[in-house]
């Protein structure tokens, strides 16, 4: 019932507010064109391209598979780390404990992202995107080195992770990438876009109904929803105030609800829990912050 409600509110705000809800999904369009999409496709096709091929009869030792999956999820951007490890589920690499832990540890924003986009267009200096990518995965390692800790408490028979594949191994890996990673860039997209809108009609709804300075109304919800929007907003009203950098570092690890989104229907898809995951974006919001202090 609560859920219905909420729906019906939903709906009832777009319907109120057609040209606000327009303006919030053209932003979020923009958003995934012009700062997600050039960096997210190209690695996300390889990644896939890479766990479609087939895998050799003899299992590797256990951290390799760990940080095999560690290299590929943390550096290719949002939501890459949930569909590694997902596929690294299914095709029996990973057993679903190791790969519900993992799926916390192996969640980052691309260097491309954070280098290109945040230090060159947002900080105006590469050199603090490079410290601020560096804090991110500071906070990682410490989590993954936690994570393996838990694992190694916990050896995973080769039975289980053989019995856990779900998928014969691909005959066409290329050919399966494209497919695959197509699906992943529309649940991206989708998620911008709607998260975005819903941003944009719930902070105009705030700023009318309450006398609140609109710059940290907006940075606020958006950083809530959509992560992307909320770094953009941050930049527009906090640009050059001495928590700006540090603000930053929280949006990014706060990561939105576009992005939980797109992992949490990527990571019950392979039928991962969740808990490890909310553990670590915990975790992440309130140490990059703390080791981005620290390099700066």
């Amino acid at each position: 019932m609560i859920n219905v409600i909420m729906i019906w509110s939903l709906i009832a705000l777009f319907i109120l507010q057609p040209g606000i809800a327009h303006d919030g999904a053209e932003t979020g369009v923009k958003l995934f064109v012009q700062a997600l999409l050039p960096y997210l496709l190209p690695y996300i096709i390889l990644t896939q391209w890479l766990l479609k091929l087939p895998v050799s009869e003899k299992s590797s030792p256990a951290w390799m598979r760990y940080i095999k999956a560690y290299t590929l999820g943390s550096f290719g951007g949002f939501p890459v780390g949930a569909v590694t490890v997902s596929e690294m589920k299914k095709n029996g690499q990973l057993s679903k404990y190791e790969s519900s832990l993992l799926l916390a540890a192996c969640h980052a924003p691309g260097p491309m992202f954070i280098v290109g986009y945040v230090g060159l267009e947002l900080f105006g200096d590469s050199m603090s995107g490079w410290k601020l990518l560096f804090a991110i995965h500071a906070a990682n390692i410490v989590f993954f080195l936690f994570v393996l800790l838990l694992m190694a408490s916990r050896r995973t028979p080769d039975g289980e992770r053989k019995h856990s594949s779900i998928t014969n191994p691909s005959s066409a890996p290329l050919l399966d990438a494209f497919k695959e990673s197509s699906t992943i860039i529309i649940l991206v997209a989708t998620t911008v876009v709607f998260f975005s809108s819903l941003g944009s009609v719930l902070t105009n709804v705030i700023q009318a109904a309450a006398s609140v300075e609109m710059g940290i109304v907006k940075t606020f919800v958006l950083s809530i929803f959509e992560m992307t929007s909320g770094v953009q907003s941050a930049a527009l009203h906090f640009y050059g105030a001495p928590i700006f950098p540090y603000l930053i570092a929280a949006i990014l690890s706060i990561n939105g609800l576009s992005i939980h989104m797109q992992v949490f229907v990527i990571a019950r898809s392979a039928e991962l829990s969740l808990k490890p995951y909310v553990i670590g974006r915990i975790w992440s919001v309130l140490a990059v912050p703390v080791f981005l202090y620290i390099l700066l």
